[in-house]
């Protein structure tokens, strides 16, 4: 009979946060314990919490609490607990321990921690900015805890052979997030990020390559490539063309057949980036492009770059070589010193951008940011009436954009199959859980298959298919 104890591990937030918590997950069954799914049976309930807004980490909360409510030990993880630390420690005592990233490496002891009745004493929030050069190229060298990076083995484990991917899989399905690099140099006023994740760290090459190797052979077919900043990659190795050089040996990855990229800043996004995703063989020609806003003064109040007009251009060398890229951005309204004009503004880059997916998000002060001490705060009713003035217009327009593509082929990954016994699925311009889906419709079709399809309507954003006979490598 076994006399290993069981961890539940419950994630919150983003994509990169998904592959943290997979990295925690093989240092917990490395320490010696089980890994159950939900909170059922578990000793100890592990929450890997969001801290980026306040809607997540009233999620945060809730998620904890709950925890609590069944009976198991709560450890409170992530970005909300190495952002706030002690303060959230003393404020939630149905937690049982916060920690930090620099207790990843030592989880198993954390938990033995926990189970024993030791308290464990949360660190003091800091800016982990200040941890590493202010060089990117020295920071290689650096001994920092960063979630997701981890070459280190945990005491007493050696690979058989070859580096170790330090990561357990724990939702299945043929798609996968494959973390590029963690923190972000850029200064965005609104910001906190930078601060808890600290600075820009890329993974080296190589170790990217191992890992989506090892997710290829655990199942996966699509690589979504995630980091605070992509653009940035390869500025702390020395070599800004580093993307553009991994995108080729990603996509030849023996059971890889689509590899995408997250999070592309504006100011950063090259033409030889743009080259690289519309013209390398398996990677989609899809652009997540973080605009935030459109208006020059309250971009460069955000200290950002960009306008409409360069915006509009950025696009436009996109659409030349791949007249059918995915586009998707997010944009924050009622930003201090937004002017009905700088509004308006924003709403007409949106009209003539044809983006297939936008996220529009009303202005909140983030403590800790630069912003928070601006004038020019926006009241919020006005805040809430412009949001919601923007988002109904983004509705219409990605439903639009989304009815331009009725009668097109498209390429289509099988995700899941419903009861109707069709298909749900997405396409090369729609990335998992933020965008639209394609509802396929065929004959013998299997799940984790990429098969072409015609386009035969449209709700929304979404699309519904009809799958063409022949292999999906035949479609434009």
């Amino acid at each position: 009979m076994s006399t290993r104890r069981k961890v539940s591990l419950i994630t919150l937030g983003c994509a990169r946060n998904e592959v943290d918590s997979e990295e925690l997950a093989a240092r917990i069954e490395d320490a010696g314990w089980d890994l159950t799914e939900g909170g059922d049976g578990a000793d100890v309930v592990v929450v890997n919490t969001c801290g980026f807004i306040e809607a997540a980490k009233k999620d945060s909360i809730d998620t904890l609490l709950a925890a609590h409510g069944s009976g198991a030990k709560v450890v409170a993880a992530g970005c909300m607990a190495e952002r706030y630390g002690r303060e959230l420690a003393e404020a939630l005592p149905e937690a049982d321990a916060v920690i930090g990233f620099d207790d990843y490496t030592a989880i198993g002891d954390r938990l033995d921690d926990v189970m024993a009745g030791r308290r464990h004493d949360s660190h003091a929030p800091r800016d982990r900015r200040t941890l590493l050069p202010i060089s990117p190229v020295e920071r290689t060298a650096a001994a920092v805890a960063i979630p997701g990076h981890g070459p280190d083995l945990p005491e007493g484990v050696a690979p058989a052979s070859g580096p170790r991917v330090l990561r357990r899989r724990l939702g299945g399905g043929p798609v996968a997030p494959l973390k590029l690099a963690s923190g972000c140099d850029r200064r965005c006023t609104f910001c906190a990020i930078p601060a808890f994740r600290g600075a820009y760290v890329s993974r080296p090459p190589g170790e990217v390559l191992e890992e989506a190797r090892w997710l290829a052979g655990h199942g996966v077919r699509e690589l979504v490539l995630v980091s605070e900043n992509s653009t940035s990659y390869g500025k702390d190795l020395g070599d800004l063309r580093a993307l553009e050089k991994l995108l080729p040996g990603l996509a030849a990855v023996d059971g890889i057949e689509r590899v995408r990229v997250s999070y592309l800043q504006p100011a950063e996004t090259r033409p030889g980036l743009i080259e690289a995703i519309c013209g390398t063989p398996g990677v989609a020609p899809y652009f997540d492009l973080s605009f935030q806003h459109a208006s020059g003064p309250v971009l460069r109040s955000m200290r950002r770059f960009g306008d409409r007009e360069r915006f509009l251009e950025l696009l436009d060398r996109v659409r030349e070589l791949a007249p059918d890229a995915g586009v998707r951005s997010n944009f924050i309204v009622g930003f201090p010193g937004e002017t009905e004009d700088d509004f308006e503004e924003l709403a007409a880059f949106l009209s003539a951008a044809r983006l297939d997916a936008v996220g529009v998000f009303g202005y909140s002060d983030e403590e800790g940011t630069e912003a928070a001490g601006l004038d020019g705060k926006l009241d919020p009713e006005e805040v809430a009436a412009r949001v919601e003035e923007l988002s109904i217009l983004a509705d219409e327009l990605t439903a639009q954009r989304a009815e331009d593509r009725i009668g097109t082929e498209i390429r289509v990954l099988l995700e899941e199959k419903t009861d109707g016994g069709a298909f749900e699925g997405r396409a090369e311009h729609q990335a998992p859980e933020v965008d639209g889906t394609v509802l396929v419709r065929g004959a013998g079709l299997a799940l984790g298959e990429i098969v072409a399809a015609r386009v035969t309507g449209a709700e929304g954003v979404d699309l519904i298919a009809d799958a063409l006979p022949g292999p999906a490598a035949d479609a434009p």
